[in-house]
């Protein structure tokens, strides 16, 4: 299936794009695995970003994001609670636990998931006792992210399950595998991730081979390359980054290509990885978006700039704190903490 990236990025979340989708909670994608990798096409020039100016930050707007994301993490929405919670431990770490121990027992599997997730990469000690009561929980997805949180804790007594769970009759829950060992940061997992790049679900092999890149393998490179030429647009935004994972110069070029993509949502997400590899080179596109009239736009738009982690963005950023949609607002606020003064 071959989906318009507006259509598909105002179905899901923009902020925890891969972890949704290899969890199984986004859309599905192309059952054919994408051609070989290709020589990235010349890229038209964008206008260069202005003069980097030293703007302090500012503490009122830091704490103005810091409640937009505790909101959010409590709030009605499962999609936003599950993006605010993964924020949380990402940009705001000193405030992420009382998030996530509420989130651990959510209703739904989705927001578990992201908080399974987030114990683990905070190595959240408080998190133990309800992580180890979701042994058996009825989302199998979440039962893998669980065992992710405590062998990430030091309690590898489960860590033998993700053997079981890689075989498991559901793609969704073979995703989640591959999506988790990748994070483990374990070169044993090769044997694992190794399989699963073969998976009969193209879900399955892209979120394999971006473990396997994150481990330092070039056989995941190889295939995230490939993926970024991918008729589906999940498949490229997913694959665009995930190779983010390493600063590796040979990923430059192929980002870069992508920042004058067809679909405006790929060149954001292009943005966003140059400036995770370092490069604000997309800085006017995101400043550009930042006021479009698609909310899913300005989203993504946000997101770059969080990326480019320039302090003068602060301008940008600040009237998208009240945006009227609240995804917006969720990607300002975590944009907001990740600015720097340089």
């Amino acid at each position: 299936m071959i989906i318009a990236a507006s259509k598909w990025l105002r179905a899901i979340g923009c902020i925890i794009l891969t972890a949704m989708l290899a969890a199984g909670w986004g859309c599905k994608s192309n059952p054919d695995k994408p051609p070989m990798v290709v020589n990235p096409k010349p890229t038209p020039k964008i206008p260069a970003p202005p003069r980097l100016v030293a703007v302090p930050r500012d503490p009122k707007l830091i704490k103005q994001a810091q409640d937009e994301l505790l909101a959010d993490a409590s709030g009605k929405d499962a999609e936003l609670r599950a993006n605010a919670v993964e924020a949380l431990a990402n940009v705001a770490p000193d405030l992420a636990a009382p998030a996530v121990l509420a989130a651990l027992s959510d209703s739904e599997p989705a927001v578990r998931f992201s908080a399974c997730m987030a114990a683990g990469q905070l190595r959240l000690k408080t998190a133990y006792p309800p992580l180890l009561a979701m042994m058996h929980d009825t989302d199998r997805r979440v039962q893998v992210a669980q065992r992710y949180a405590l062998h990430k804790l030091g309690d590898m007594r489960f860590s033998h399950d993700f053997e079981r769970f890689a075989v498991d009759p559901d793609a969704n829950v073979r995703g989640s595998v591959a999506q988790t060992l990748g994070l483990l940061g374990e070169p044993s997992a090769v044997k694992l991730l190794e399989p699963l790049s073969q998976d009969k679900a193209a879900s399955v092999r892209l979120q394999a081979s971006e473990a396997l890149w994150r481990l330092g393998q070039d056989a995941g490179f190889t295939d995230l390359i490939a993926y970024t030429i991918s008729q589906a647009a999940d498949e490229q935004i997913i694959a665009l980054l995930a190779l983010a994972a390493h600063n590796d110069p040979r990923v430059t070029d192929y980002i870069r290509a992508q920042l004058t993509n067809d679909y405006v949502e790929i060149s954001l997400v292009a943005v966003r990885v140059m400036g995770m590899i370092g490069s604000d080179e997309g800085y006017t596109l995101a400043a550009k978006y930042a006021t479009s009239n698609d909310a899913g736009q300005r989203s993504l738009a946000a997101l770059a700039m969080g990326a480019i982690a320039r302090s003068d963005l602060q301008s940008k950023l600040r009237p998208m704190l009240n945006d009227p949609s609240a995804t917006v607002r969720l990607s300002a606020a975590t944009a907001i903490l990740q600015l720097k003064t340089p």
